[in-house]
């Protein structure tokens, strides 16, 4: 039978382990050397294992001790998650992945009014390409491009966004309909669902043979095109601010055919639903996009 080991001593193995240091994991801890060696002795004792061999430099991990770092250093991190969760603090905390562009363009110029109208709340925000994986308990929601993925989730579709051209005015001055398009610089946004072929055969036009710039993420596009670089096909709710402030035009705006589609959607474990932060977060999500509540966080 294994014997019960006490949690003190795998919290003394794992960051002498992690530090390759039984002198750097004493300061650590704030016990002392001789007791730091101590301890892994018992704890070897114990299980009938080495898990440190001895070197004249120092110490180095055996093969059992690199399988036992592996495992503790990860309980270790999901109990210090759950220990924030439970505390008054962590409970009021909103840990958020996004997509890049809709967070550097849309949410963050945002996060100022949500926090001060909503001051017990703190957000941890990342932003990435990939999906959260809610498995390893790093994220509470996702805000995705592109269709959601993933069992146990809820999705919440954040609305209809509008695809359309957008340039520089100088640029726009020059275009009054969507043939005006074929000879110009064409900004693509790579990783975007619906692309320029998309939009021109929507207009019943032959997609150019033109040289243009490729992004891989539409805030750089819209940077490109505001610097006058060139056209882009962007969505408008992604360039709120750039439109507001005159330095972006939709020039073909009512005179040419526009993309719809759902691009984003928040997603997040059907478990997380009852998380305060959260239920909070979505209900002023979906009135700052004028959009439906999901009935799961009503």
């Amino acid at each position: 039978m294994r014997p019960v080991i006490p949690l003190s001593a795998i919290r003394i193995f794992e960051a002498a382990a992690r530090r390759r240091s039984f002198k750097a994991a004493a300061e650590e801890l704030g016990l002392s050397t001789s007791a730091i060696s101590h301890a892994i002795r018992k704890l070897e004792e114990g299980l009938g294992i080495a898990l440190f061999a001895r070197t004249g430099q120092g110490v180095d991990l055996t093969p059992s001790g690199e399988t036992l770092l592996d495992h503790a250093g990860r309980a270790f991190e999901v109990l210090d998650r759950g220990l924030d969760l439970v505390t008054s603090r962590g409970s009021q905390l909103l840990r958020l992945h996004c997509a890049p562009s809709f967070a550097a363009q849309w949410l963050t110029p945002r996060l100022a009014r949500f926090l001060r109208e909503h001051p017990g709340i703190e957000v941890r925000l990342a932003a990435g390409m990939d999906y959260a994986r809610f498995t390893n308990d790093d994220f509470d929601a996702d805000i995705v491009y592109g269709p959601p993925r993933g069992e146990g989730v809820v999705r919440m579709p954040l609305g209809e966004e509008i695809l359309t051209p957008l340039c520089d005015p100088a640029r726009a001055a020059t275009l009054a309909s969507a043939a005006d398009l074929v000879g110009q610089t064409l900004i693509q946004s790579d990783n975007k669902q619906w692309r320029w072929p998309h939009w021109f055969e929507a207009n019943g036009l032959a997609v150019p043979a033109t040289a243009g710039l490729r992004f891989d993420r539409s805030f750089l596009a819209l940077v490109a095109a505001a610097d006058g670089l060139g056209i882009a096909l962007e969505s408008t709710r992604l360039a709120e601010r750039e439109l507001a402030s005159g330095r972006l035009v939709a020039p073909l705006a009512g005179r040419a055919t526009d993309l719809r589609y759902v691009g984003h959607h928040l997603v997040f474990p059907a478990a997380s639903r009852g998380r305060a932060p959260l239920r909070v977060f979505a209900r002023w999500l979906a009135g700052e996009l004028e959009i439906p509540l999901d009935p799961a966080l009503a």
